[in-house]
């Protein structure tokens, strides 16, 4: 039976994962660095979003953070106990208190951010006792996935940014002659 309850789970994570990355892929859809979150409780999506910096101009337009406030509305509290977070890429510094103050009982993330991961790679805030609240972590869910869609957006803009540069060069060239 124990292996049947970690079978339930772990396909229950990656659906809920698969969920976060359709929303992910509508970031990249506007643009935006293609992360998503979506947020459960009792099994059930009650919010989900995905980053939006870029066209609200905005420091803290997060996908975590955006799931997270949406979250509260709809469930007419702060406290988003017993619920579970869904994210395509660890959580930054910002996110990850936004987790321990909204009481968030566990985050699954897809991709570890060696930049800025605070669920683990970076330094781990989820379970820092200091805090007065924990936070189960559960990663690499659909890792593989999570990290290509990052990885193919960069190498997007690495690539435009390297042809406008041979552009610019050719044109500079021509008015040379």
């Amino acid at each position: 039976m124990g292996d049947n309850l970690i079978n339930i789970v772990e396909s229950q994570d990656e659906f809920f994962m698969k969920e976060a990355i359709k929303e992910a892929k509508k970031a990249e859809d506007l643009n935006e660095v293609p992360i998503g979150a979506v947020l459960v409780m009792k099994g059930e999506i009650i919010s989900r979003a995905h980053n939006l910096r870029e066209l609200e101009q905005s420091a803290i337009a997060h996908a975590e953070l955006l799931a997270i406030d949406q979250a509260c509305r709809q469930s007419g509290s702060w406290r988003l106990e017993n619920s579970t977070l869904y994210v395509t890429l660890e959580p930054c510094p910002m996110c990850a208190g936004a987790i321990i103050l909204s009481r968030v009982k566990r985050v699954v993330y897809g991709a570890s951010d060696p930049k800025g991961g605070c669920a683990g790679t970076l330094m781990n805030l989820l379970h820092d006792e200091r805090f007065n609240h924990q936070c189960d972590v559960t990663k690499g869910v659909l890792e593989e996935e999570c990290g290509q869609l990052l990885s193919a957006f960069f190498r997007s803009i690495r690539d435009r940014k390297k042809l406008e540069k041979q552009l610019k060069n050719n044109q500079t060239f021509k008015d040379l002659q």
